[in-house]
C-alpha cells in the first residue's frame, strides 16, 4: 500500500512544525498580554450542540462520528432507514450518529461557559487553540483539518471589546510582518438591507449571497438573489451597496441616507463608528482598517460587527483571521443574555502565506537541541551522562549521539539538525576530567575540565 495522507489534511516535517511553532508561540504571546485565559474541549461534540448553528451549508460540512458497535444493534432494520435517509439528507437521527468532530471553536466554547458558568468569572475572556474539521472540498488555503487560534470575550456588550480584538489582530499579524487589511462590517446593517428590500424573512439568504460577492460578481449574486425569492424592486432597493466606494467616512455617510428609517441600520452605523473612532492606525502602518458593506460571514450566529482579515501580499486572497459579535450564542444551551465577541486566527493559511513569501526568521531551527556530546563507546557513556545531566539541569539542550560510528557521521548528524556544540568526551578526557568543546559554526574548539562546565552554563 502507498503511504498517504487522507484528502484535504497534511503531514509537518520537524522544520514545518519549527515554523508554526513560531506561529502558535507569537499568537500565544499576544493572548497573554490582552488578558485571555486558555481553555481546551473535546474534539468531537453532540452533534444536537452543533446542527443549526452554522446555516444549512455549514450543517453539510460536519464530519459526523458513527455510534459505537453498530454491527452489534439489534435494531438492523432501523439502523439500514436511518443510514439511507442520510444519503439523501443532511439530517442523521441518533440511531446512526449522536457526536460530530467540531466545525469550529466557538459553539463549544458557548457550551463550555453554560456547562462551568459557576466556575467562570465574567465577562470571561478565553483562548482556545486547536484543530477543527469541516468537510469541505479541498483547496489552496483550504483543508479539511485545521488549527484554529480564537480569543473570545464573554459576557461583555461593551464595543471597547470589539476596538480591544482590532487592535490584537493589528498586533499579531504585525509581529508576523504580514501586511493586512481588516475588513469590518456590522450584522444590524444586513439586516436593514434586507428590511428596505421588502423580504427580511430572507435575511440568511441575501447573507449567504453578498458574502459570495468577491468570489462570483455582481451579476451572479443578483441571480442568486432573484432566485431565493428577491424581484427587480429589491435588487434595485440593496444594489448600491454592491458598488459602496470610498473611505470609511463616505461610506458611513451614504449608508446613513439609505437606512435612516431603519433602527438596525442606524445602530450599526453607530457601532461601527466608535469601532473606527478608537483605533490606533499611527502605530500599526501596514494594517488597513477597511469598511466593507459586502462583508457577510455566512454564520447564523453573528448578530453585531463582523471582521475578516486578508494579506495584502500576492498570491492568497483567503480569509487569514475572522469574527465578530455574537449576542445570544449561549442561549441556545439555556443561558439567555449572554453576549460575546470573538476572532479566530487561521494558523494555516498564516503558515503558507509565511511560507510563500519567506517571511519566518532566518535562524528557526528544525531541532532546539544545543550541544551533541559525541559516542565513542562503552567505557566513556557515564562521563558523557554525567556532563549532559549537568547541561540539562542548567536549561541546555542536549543529546547524546545513540551509536558508536566513525566521529564524522557524528558532524554530519550535527550540522544537518543545526547542533551548535559537540563536545568530545572519550575515555582518556573521561580519565583527566576534561571534555573539548567545539563550535561546529565557527570551528573553534577548546579544551576545559569538568568544573569549567559553568562558563559554557
Amino acid at each position: 500500500m502507498k503511504p498517504s495522507t487522507p484528502k484535504g489534511t497534511r503531514d509537518f516535517l520537524p522544520m514545518d512544525m519549527a515554523k508554526r511553532n513560531y506561529i502558535f508561540d507569537t499568537i500565544k504571546k499576544y493572548f497573554f498580554r490582552y488578558g485571555y485565559s486558555q481553555i481546551e474541549t473535546p474534539a468531537m461534540e453532540n452533534l444536537s450542540s452543533l446542527t443549526g448553528k452554522y446555516g444549512e451549508e455549514g450543517d453539510q460540512l460536519l464530519f459526523k462520528i458513527l455510534n459505537s458497535r453498530l454491527h452489534e444493534s439489534k435494531e438492523k432494520e432501523k439502523l439500514a432507514e436511518a443510514f439511507n435517509t442520510s444519503l439523501t439528507k443532511s439530517y442523521n437521527t441518533e440511531t446512526l450518529t449522536e457526536r460530530a468532530l467540531r466545525y469550529d471553536l466557538t459553539v463549544p466554547t458557548a457550551r463550555f461557559v453554560v456547562q462551568h458558568q459557576h466556575a467562570l468569572t465574567f465577562p470571561f475572556k478565553r483562548f482556545q487553540i486547536q484543530p477543527v474539521w469541516r468537510a469541505d472540498r479541498p483547496q489552496k488555503g483550504r483543508y479539511r483539518e485545521f488549527f484554529q487560534c480564537d480569543a473570545d470575550i464573554i459576557g461583555s456588550d461593551a464595543l471597547l471589546n470589539e476596538v480591544d480584538l482590532v487592535h490584537l489582530m493589528a498586533d499579531v499579524y504585525s509581529a508576523l510582518k504580514i501586511p493586512i487589511t481588516i475588513k469590518i462590517n456590522n450584522r444590524k446593517l444586513l439586516s436593514a438591507l434586507a428590511e428596505i428590500s421588502g423580504r427580511k424573512d430572507l435575511i440568511i439568504d441575501i447573507t449567504i449571497a453578498i458574502d459570495k460577492l468577491d468570489k462570483i460578481g455582481k451579476t451572479a449574486v443578483m441571480d442568486e438573489l432573484l432566485q431565493k425569492g428577491l424581484d427587480e424592486k429589491a435588487l434595485e432597493a440593496i444594489s448600491p451597496v454592491f458598488e459602496l466606494t470610498g473611505d470609511t467616512t463616505s461610506k458611513l455617510t451614504f449608508l446613513k441616507t439609505l437606512f435612516q428609517n431603519t433602527s438596525d441600520g442606524l445602530k450599526g452605523i453607530s457601532e461601527l463608528e466608535y469601532i473606527f473612532g478608537f483605533y490606533n492606525s499611527k502605530k500599526y502602518p501596514n494594517v488597513n482598517l477597511e469598511m466593507d458593506m459586502t462583508l457577510a460571514r455566512g454564520l447564523n450566529y453573528y448578530t453585531g460587527a463582523i471582521f475578516e482579515v486578508k494579506s495584502n501580499l500576492e498570491g492568497f486572497t483567503s480569509s487569514i483571521c475572522g469574527g465578530g459579535r455574537y449576542d445570544d450564542l449561549t442561549g441556545i444551551f439555556g443561558l439567555k443574555g449572554m453576549s460575546g465577541v470573538g476572532i479566530s486566527f487561521g494558523i494555516d493559511r498564516i503558515f503558507d502565506v509565511m511560507n510563500d513569501h519567506q517571511l519566518f526568521p532566518s535562524d528557526l531551527k528544525a531541532s532546539n537541541c544545543q550541544y551533541l556530546i559525541a559516542n565513542f563507546g562503552d567505557e566513556s557513556i557515564d562521563y558523557c551522562l554525567e556532563i549532559a545531566q549537568i547541561l540539562r539541569e542548567n536549561g541546555k539542550s542536549v543529546e547524546i549521539y545513540p551509536d558508536l560510528v566513525k566521529l564524522k557521521k557524528q558532524f554530519e548528524y550535527a550540522d544537518k539538525k543545526g547542533i551548535t556544540y559537540l563536545i568530545i568526551a572519550g575515555a582518556s578526557e573521561k580519565s583527566a576530567r576534561q571534555f573539548n568543546l567545539k563550535n561546529l559554526s565557527t570551528g573553534e574548539q577548546q579544551t576545559l575540565t569538568f568544573n569549567e562546565i559553568s562558563t559554557i552554563i
